[in-house]
């Protein structure tokens, strides 16, 4: 017989998998030894009212076992096959290259970043330094965003695509197992650099294509299609179709498809600050307890609230991490999170964003569909304008925030450019402020003990998405003007993370080999 069964286990039980067995048959009424076969579906913490790890189990009994099928794509050979340029190697483009390999086509990927071993020396400048390289930082490069900001793996866009594939994928290329079972995966910041590695080199094998440090600057339009692409080292790329997946900070393309009066249009975004409490705090509200238990992770939390008609919410939390400066320009603050796969450091922060909507950009109508992008623009700079110095970043206490009082000493922070004191609730934009303010009000309502001058706020997280859209068909996923373009993942405005954005990319590729199929 074979069956699923979910058992609650306390944090302790769960923690020793050999005697899954005993309870699986203590559950079932049954001998141990009737069991032929077992495995975790999926494994999740409810901490509502008592801490319970609840495991969901797929069990045979009294039966042979079903054969296992293993996943093993057809990464085959396409050095002479048809050739699809794609501009970005985050998520969107690697996936779209893996998945047209599958397909028959040779992928082409152009990254104006460098490549992950050398990123991390740009990376390292801006912490230590100070020094923002525009095309090799924490967005751009190799990987994309996600590479060197967390790697989480969670995504609500089941209904888009196959979420298992993609998590099989990152196994197949060396992620841990345990990213199929759990509820809210991670991958982890030290980790995810060695698959993208190996991704990396799962497509040059097949025979396809990668040149960084190449940057996509100019395009040519013949026929309503793209002819060519011409790159930042002088190349002009002959171009059958393209998937652009350049991500949500790559502004310089938005501005030039904005100049060849492609369309673009104006999304919904979030703008707001990163907060970073203690973990210890953070666990003792969540698990109701003094201490942690060692069983269990660094806890984590979701909050969500409307404040004047507007969401103010939690955006990537990131438990047991750290605030990273993620600029793209010199004259840019900007923050996000990340954590470690064992999510060990004593801080935890997440960003906590209000919805912005187009009528708050009315300044900038003049921009057209840009004018949510100059809105973030100013916001980073006056966050650049009320830090220090570099990539030293505006802060203030939690509660010295929501009582509109400036911070007169500051909290240690996980931030490594360094913080200093600032008035965020005098300068930032009032309908930002305000509602932070306000949100912040209900969650420490919500989640007794958050609101508390132990957390700082630090300014400004900006990209949580795209403010700008790039359009395409419903059904072919092109452009609706330019008939070979297909925009891809977060920065075309269709995506948010890892997953979603890998899931995306793949559709992308599955439309093109359709097209000639």
């Amino acid at each position: 017989m074979q069956k699923n069964i979910q058992l609650i286990l306390s944090p302790e039980e769960a923690s020793i998998e050999t005697e899954y067995k005993n309870y699986i048959a203590k559950d079932l009424n049954i001998e141990e030894n009737r069991i032929t076969f077992f495995e975790v579906v999926k494994k999740s913490i409810d901490a509502r009212k008592s801490v319970k790890i609840v495991v969901e189990f797929f069990v045979v009994f009294d039966e042979i076992p079903p054969t296992k099928e293993l996943f093993n794509p057809n990464y085959q050979s396409v050095a002479n096959k048809k050739e699809v340029l794609i501009v970005g190697s985050g998520p969107a483009g690697l996936f779209a290259a893996l998945r047209l390999i599958e397909l028959g086509f040779k992928p082409v990927i152009i990254e104006r970043g460098k490549d992950v071993r050398n990123r991390r020396f740009d990376i390292a400048a801006i912490n230590r330094k100070h020094i923002v390289n525009p095309d090799s930082n924490y967005c751009f490069g190799e990987g994309g965003a996600g590479t060197f900001s967390d790697g989480k793996l969670y995504t609500r866009s089941k209904k888009r695509g196959n979420v298992k594939k993609i998590l099989e994928v990152l196994k197949y290329h060396g992620a841990v197992e345990k990213i199929l079972i759990e509820a809210h995966p991670h991958i982890g910041t030290n980790k995810l650099p060695g698959i993208i590695k190996n991704i990396r080199e799962t497509i040059l094998n097949a025979g396809g294509e990668i040149h960084f440090n190449t940057k996509l600057i100019d395009i040519e339009l013949v026929d309503n299609k793209i002819s060519k692409a011409i790159t930042s080292n002088g190349d002009k790329i002959n171009v059958g179709d393209i998937i652009l997946a350049t991500g949500h900070s790559a502004r310089d393309i938005y501005y030039l498809l904005h100049e060849k009066n492609i369309l673009l249009e104006q999304k919904t975004f979030a703008m707001g600050v990163r907060v970073e409490h203690p973990q210890n705090l953070i666990d003792s509200i969540q698990y109701n307890c003094d201490i942690r238990s060692e069983h269990l992770p660094a806890a984590s939390y979701s909050l969500v609230s409307q404040v004047n008609e507007r969401g103010v919410y939690s955006f990537c939390m990131c438990p047991g991490g750290f605030i990273v400066p993620s600029a793209t320009e010199v004259n840019q603050v900007v923050v996000n999170g990340m954590s470690p796969s064992s999510r060990n450091s004593k801080f935890a922060n997440s960003g906590m964003v209000v919805e912005i909507r187009e009528e708050d950009t009315l300044q900038y109508k003049e921009y057209g569909a840009l004018a949510g992008l100059k809105f973030q623009e100013h916001f980073e700079n006056l966050a650049f304008l009320n830090g220090g110095k570099g990539q030293t970043a505006p802060a203030q206490r939690l509660h010295d925030f929501v009582n509109s009082k400036l911070s007169y000493d500051l909290p240690d922070t996980s931030y490594h450019p360094g913080i200093v004191s600032s008035p965020l609730h005098f300068w930032m934009p009032e309908n930002i402020s305000k509602r932070l303010q306000e949100g912040f009000k209900i969650f420490g309502k919500k989640m007794k003990g958050y609101l508390t001058n132990e957390a700082v706020i630090i300014g400004v997280e900006s990209r949580s998405s795209s403010p700008v859209r790039i359009p395409r068909d419903k059904e072919m996923l092109n452009h609706p003007q330019i008939s070979n373009l297909y925009p891809s993942g977060e920065g075309a405005g269709f995506a948010g993370g890892i997953v979603s954005s890998a899931i995306d990319g793949e559709r992308c590729a599955e439309k093109i080999a359709e097209k000639y199929n």
